[in-house]
């Protein structure tokens, strides 16, 4: 504590209230998160969905399988709605996934399935580039994008779509849950997105209302599309998600943050591969969105529970900042992921939040260091939100 020493001086005095000041910065935005989370599901599961179902294309780039792409795929196939269309995009026809997706057209003949192999050659971010092709070969309006990890319940289309009857909406995005296996990175991964990141995302939809997209699932329609210069736009931007829900919101159409929930997969992997992906969201976020990075800062509640704890003038205040801390961290984990969204990771997994939190804070400082990124096997620069891919000859471990 700060005063066993000597007495506080009056500058020390100030120095101390200014830190348990902004330590108690994380401690409101987990209490808002909270009050945000219980508000959003709360009134999402009471909320009667108006019937909308206009044919629908659905877009999905694959590249490679992890442990339940066959599972993932078929999920598409087994929707309650009328007329769908899945279309497939893959890199080369070596990919892993090209085996699982004529698979997946045998066994269900009924549906519209049909498979791509290539992109549209537009620009660095190999994902746009194949949502573009994937685009020109949509026979609908309607298209619902969606990475090669998701996986949808059987009514999720019909969820989805439904804003759709409004003509404002131009965009409708999902929260999403965990399905990890049994490794800690993994865990570490889906405990972090279930317990901190879409926390942050309801508090956001609270305050200002969507402006960005979340990658997992987004569904848009050709017409908004052509508003904002299409895919081929975006192709050299690395968050392209957030780009375009971005994008749509300024050419004046509504974002919507859905009731309706994916299930993403979170692999086993290595230590280094956890760091390598961690890094690269923590960057793109960093210098996309650098202000909004910044203000991570005063939402990391375990370091400042520490520094707090540390200065304070007596052990109540000490106890008060880290019992703080681990129980509104705890309750709006748990509100939001676990009764909101039902992630059964972050259930059986509590107990990794702090491990998580204190790795986080370091990842937050790392992002700094550096303008690259590696990602799909290749390295890139990051220029003002744009990927530059950087060359072998200049590559370093």
């Amino acid at each position: 504590m700060a005063n066993i020493f000597h007495p506080l001086t009056s500058r020390d005095t100030l120095f101390v209230l200014g830190i348990l000041v902004v330590g108690c910065a994380p401690l409101a935005y987990y209490l808002a998160a909270t009050l945000a989370a219980i508000g959003f599901f709360g009134r999402q599961k009471a909320r009667p969905t108006k019937p909308f179902e206009p044919p629908l294309s659905i877009l999905k780039p694959v590249r490679g399988v992890d442990f339940a792409s066959y599972e993932n795929f078929a999920s598409f196939c087994g929707q309650d709605y009328p007329d769908y269309e899945i279309l497939f995009g893959v890199g080369d026809d070596t990919d892993p996934a090209v085996p699982l997706i004529r698979r997946l057209a045998k066994e269900f003949p009924q549906h519209k399935i049909r498979l791509f192999i290539g992109p549209e050659p537009l620009g660095a971010n190999r994902k746009v580039n194949m949502l573009a092709r994937l685009t020109q070969q949509a026979q609908n309006d309607v298209l619902l994008l969606t990475d090669g990890d998701v996986r949808i319940p059987s009514n999720y289309l019909k969820g989805i779509v439904a804003p759709f009857a409004d003509s404002r909406t131009g965009l409708v995005t999902s929260l999403y849950r965990a399905d990890a296996e049994k490794n800690l990175f993994a865990e570490l991964e889906a405990v972090g997105a279930a317990s901190d990141f879409l926390p942050s995302v309801v508090l956001a939809n609270r305050l200002e209302g969507m402006t960005f997209a979340l990658g997992a699932s987004i569904a848009t329609t050709k017409s908004w599309l052509a508003k904002i210069g299409g895919f081929s736009a975006m192709a050299d931007w690395l968050a392209d998600d957030y780009e375009l829900g971005n994008r749509i919101t300024k050419a004046g159409g509504r974002v919507i943050l859905s009731a309706e929930i994916v299930w993403t997969m979170y692999p086993a992997q290595s230590a280094r591969s956890f760091w390598r992906h961690q890094l690269r969201w923590a960057r793109t976020v960093r210098l996309c969105r650098p202000a909004s990075y910044i203000g991570l800062l005063f939402t990391h509640g375990l370091p400042w529970a520490v520094v707090a704890a540390l200065v304070a003038p007596s052990a109540g205040i000490t106890a008060a900042f880290l019992f703080g801390y681990l129980i509104l961290r705890i309750i709006m984990a748990w509100t939001a992921g676990v009764w909101g969204l039902g992630d059964e990771v972050l259930r059986r997994k509590l107990w990794l939040i702090p491990l998580r939190d204190a790795i986080h804070l370091v990842i937050w400082i790392a992002a700094f260091a550096s303008r690259r990124i590696h990602w799909g096997g290749e390295d890139f620069r990051i220029e003002k939100g744009r990927l530059v891919a950087v060359p072998a000859v200049t590559k370093r471990g």
